[in-house]
């Protein structure tokens, strides 16, 4: 039976992500900073799927040392990886949201979005690699294709984290390893409450854990659970510069 780690499994992403391996017949690791918040999820994925389902610490922004005894206390090493993670602050100044951010607040956007990933996903794809298989998923985001005013600091995480996953994917594809890049879009989730979301582009927590599970079984590369998103991307970054940066966005 195959094992599936889950790091940031407390979001609603995360969760839903859980039921649909669970539901594949995959054993379940949930893996978060405070993992009282899941264990009552563990015991019911046992119960509902017959599949065994464990909670771990782990925490993005721990560093090197953390995320190594993590991993090595991790048993067995999971078949599939799935990087979960995000954090976007909220909007506290409207004039100037993003250069309103204190040092912490930017500090925890760097280390949940990208820093954090890298490091522990460095450490499990070396292990996959040792091995010739293994499966990793990144959740990103469409915010990283093009810094906006409104969130450039969570865009240009999400940027990097694009940017290393396909990195990682050019290295590990020849080694038997699969890398995919998940982009959401909106999603319905507590990140998001009391925004007003368009339902035409934003997504269900469900939705984002089928395309996850799509891209693990289907070893797709760069997958958007919206496919408007590709074609609204590909328009805001064909739009040129002097006029983008007068836009509001």
């Amino acid at each position: 039976m195959s094992t599936v780690l889950i790091l940031g499994a407390t979001s609603d992403i995360g969760v839903a992500i859980a039921r649909r391996f669970a539901a594949a017949g995959y054993n379940v690791q949930l893996a978060a900073r405070n993992p009282a918040g899941i264990q009552p999820l563990a015991p019911e994925l046992s119960r509902s799927f017959g599949i065994t389902a464990t909670t771990h610490a782990f925490d993005a922004a721990a560093g090197d040392a953390a995320h190594t005894a993590f991993l090595e206390n991790l048993s067995p090493l999971p078949d599939t990886t799935v990087y979960t993670i995000g954090y976007m602050r909220p909007v506290k100044d409207a004039s100037a949201p993003e250069l309103a951010s204190s040092g912490d607040e930017t500090d925890r956007v760097l280390a949940a979005n990208y820093t954090g990933a890298v490091s522990i996903l460095n450490k499990i794809a070396a292990r996959y690699v040792s091995q010739q298989k293994g499966t990793i998923l990144g959740i990103s985001s469409v915010a990283g294709e093009r810094g906006r005013q409104s969130n450039f600091l969570y865009g240009s995480a999400k940027a990097a984290f694009t940017a290393y996953l396909s990195g990682l994917r050019n290295y590990c594809s020849p080694l038997g390893v699969h890398v995919a890049t998940i982009k959401p879009g909106f999603v319905y989730t507590k990140m998001t409450a009391g925004l007003t979301l368009p339902p035409r582009l934003t997504a269900t927590p469900q939705q984002v854990a089928s395309a996850v599970y799509r891209a693990a079984e289907k070893k797709k590369n760069v997958v958007y659970v919206k496919g408007i998103w590709r074609w609204i991307m590909l328009v805001i970054r064909s739009i040129p510069e002097p006029i983008f940066k007068k836009l509001k966005l």
